[in-house]
């Protein structure tokens, strides 16, 4: 069911009603032991003092795309590229490569106002602000509520992250980017906070790239989400 729900909002009362009317504690003591076993990541808003009215609901990505794609029955690139998952799918994918090369100490969420004006990722660490905002276009045009945002949150330095060839620049401080520039000594956002060595991340799959996301693993990988569930249900 959260594959469906890739990218978006985490209502566990929702969830809950779709789980054959399961209390909310229940709906959210589920979605906890699938974030313990590192299969789903739950982003929390940012929460600026900002002078608006905010989305205080983390959204919820599965973390390894292959299992994400074998749940919704997508077998091939094709499919992937035709289905109307394939926008949330890239953006669960870059959240992982985004939080895969940060220091342990930054801290990773995202923005939206209650009016829908968003940021897919704001990374603070310390007084720098970086802003990032996913997309799924070889030529990205950010709405006019990004740059909002860039304002309202003074944003030092953001990237609009997108499936592109090379890297150029929109405006003073604000790049396009492919998601190799992440990637490597020479990346983008470890070079913005060097001075702490990356972060590793346990979900093999986080460095394939598109081509390749793995679709093979996911049975293996659902026996210990099932198990799992099976433990927390015996307690």
């Amino acid at each position: 069911m959260l594959a469906h729900l890739q990218g978006q909002l985490f209502n566990a009362s929702q969830l809950g009603m779709s789980l054959g009317g399961a209390s909310h504690t229940t709906a959210a003591r589920y979605l906890d032991v699938l974030v313990d076993t590192m299969m789903v990541r739950r982003l929390q808003p940012h929460l600026a003092n900002v002078g608006k009215r905010l989305v205080k609901s983390p959204k919820v990505y599965l973390r390894d795309s292959g299992v994400l794609h074998a749940l919704l029955g997508i077998a091939t690139v094709q499919d992937l590229q035709g289905h109307p998952i394939a926008g949330a799918s890239w953006e669960g994918f870059v959240v992982e490569q985004v939080a895969a090369v940060l220091p342990p100490d930054a801290q990773l969420g995202f923005y939206r106002t209650a009016a829908g004006t968003e940021l897919d990722l704001v990374i603070e660490r310390g007084t720098r602000k970086v802003g990032v905002e996913i997309k799924f276009s070889s030529a990205p045009k950010p709405t006019k509520g990004f740059w909002q945002v860039l304002e309202d949150l003074q944003i030092d330095r953001a990237y609009v992250i997108a499936p592109v060839s090379r890297r150029y620049p929109l405006a003073e401080r604000v790049e396009v980017v492919p998601v190799a520039a992440l990637l490597g000594r020479d990346g983008v956002l470890l070079r913005l906070f060097a001075s702490t060595p990356r972060s590793t991340c346990p979900i093999p799959c986080d460095h394939v790239p598109i081509r390749s996301w793995p679709l093979f693993r996911a049975r293996d990988l659902l026996r210990g989400v099932i198990e799992a569930f099976q433990h927390e249900k015996g307690q």
